[in-house]
């Protein structure tokens, strides 16, 4: 159990104490400093987790970045979807906070596929050691309950916003839908996981997304 937490290699403990840092920053940045102005950097600390997240692949080869083309085209043509039809997540816009957009979805968000796939895919491997088919349905499970967390804070940081007041039951309908075959090809690409990075990262991420979530419902 040690050994998932605690990282071991130079490179482990340089990434995980950056994401550590970068969040722990931003969260009491937006809380107490200038929310905006941290807001603004959304798309760097983005791009800094994502790279992290491939400096710890454990063996970075063709069968990775078929896993993590395939997440990030899925999830950019669902993406595409959804913005410019209303269809599987819902009607909804993405904000500015995200970065430079193609047919209005922020390419981080193709991305952002990628790595929660990685991550959350991880932790189902970790759990589900035999199982292939349990890990991918506990990484799409993650990742929807990970959306459930970011929706009530994703407008007020000018994320996306839905038509609606709330996320309609078919946006996260559709992120297990759309997840779980993301997932399923992750789990078989990708023989070697990366296991510390991506678990403090779904802690960071659960815990960052959660206190906004609860400091808003408080409000």
């Amino acid at each position: 159990m040690r050994d998932l937490f605690f990282p071991v290699t130079a490179m482990a403990k340089i990434s995980v104490g950056l994401i550590w840092l970068f969040h722990f920053s931003g969260l009491l940045g937006i809380l107490f400093i200038d929310r905006e102005l941290f807001l603004e950097t959304t798309p760097v600390n983005l791009f800094i987790t994502f790279a992290l997240l491939f400096f710890n692949q454990p063996d970075v080869n063709k069968d990775v970045f078929i896993a993590a083309g395939f997440a990030f085209l899925v999830g950019m043509f669902v993406e595409l979807l959804g913005v410019n039809y209303g269809l599987i997540f819902g009607q909804y816009v993405y904000g500015n906070n995200l970065g430079i957009k193609l047919g209005g979805v922020p390419l981080l968000i193709g991305a952002n596929w990628v790595m929660l796939t990685f991550i959350t895919g991880a932790v189902g491997a970790v759990i589900f050691k035999k199982s292939r088919l349990k890990a991918a349905v506990l990484g799409a499970l993650l990742m929807v309950l990970l959306d459930l967390v970011i929706e009530p804070v994703a407008p007020k940081f000018d994320y996306w916003e839905f038509a609606e007041e709330v996320a309609p039951f078919s946006n996260y309908l559709g992120w297990f839908l759309v997840a779980l075959p993301i997932q399923w090809i992750y789990q078989t690409k990708v023989k070697i996981k990366d296991r510390v990075f991506s678990i403090h990262l779904v802690l960071i991420q659960f815990l960052f997304f959660g206190i906004f979530a609860l400091s808003q419902l408080a409000s």
